[in-house]
């Protein structure tokens, strides 16, 4: 099987601000970024599109085909209660004990970056023993990270080395 996952494209919010599974509407740069990911993907046939059901995935996965499917285990990481807040604006007392340990600490009301990568293994070892040859995915850097890190064997606590730009394509064989 081989995989595509798909960064959605640049949200329309200041990168200052914290928005996880916030529901964001795309920039205004939408159609040239999604017409670069058009053309990456014009030689390519599948046999399905899986998206997060946020908007700002949905539009990209509307622009490759008509037919797809969402999931919710394809979110982003779930913030809590600093979602669509500036990262500023949330105390150092909550912010500096999810940094010390992203990994396993949740967010206030949120998600643990652990618990968003067990959900997105999840959702991969459902999709592997599906009878297709090719599958795009539509979703979000963390989604993406979580999932790389696991295939990689590369510690979640260092995934953020992988590079993840809107509108980016990672191919995988499985």
């Amino acid at each position: 099987m081989e995989i595509y996952l798909i960064r959605h494209t640049t949200p329309d919010i200041e990168k200052s601000v914290c928005y996880g599974q916030s529901d964001i509407s795309i920039a205004s740069t939408f159609e040239y970024e999604a017409s670069i990911v058009q053309e990456k993907l014009k030689n390519i046939s599948f046999d399905v599109v899986y998206s997060s059901p946020l908007s700002r995935c949905i539009e990209l996965a509307k622009m490759i085909t008509s037919n797809f499917y969402t999931d919710n285990r394809l979110k982003e990481l779930n913030f809590g209660d600093w979602e669509l807040k500036s990262w500023c604006d949330i105390p150092l007392t909550e912010s500096q004990y999810w940094m010390d340990d992203f990994v396993n600490a949740s967010t206030p009301n949120g998600e643990s970056y652990l618990e968003l990568q067990e959900r997105v293994i999840d959702f991969y070892k459902e999709l592997i023993i599906k009878p297709y040859q090719t599958v795009i995915i539509v979703s979000h850097a963390g989604v993406i990270r979580a999932l790389l890190s696991f295939l990689r064997g590369i510690d979640l606590k260092d995934s953020f080395e992988i590079r993840v730009d809107y509108g980016e394509i990672f191919s995988l064989i499985h």
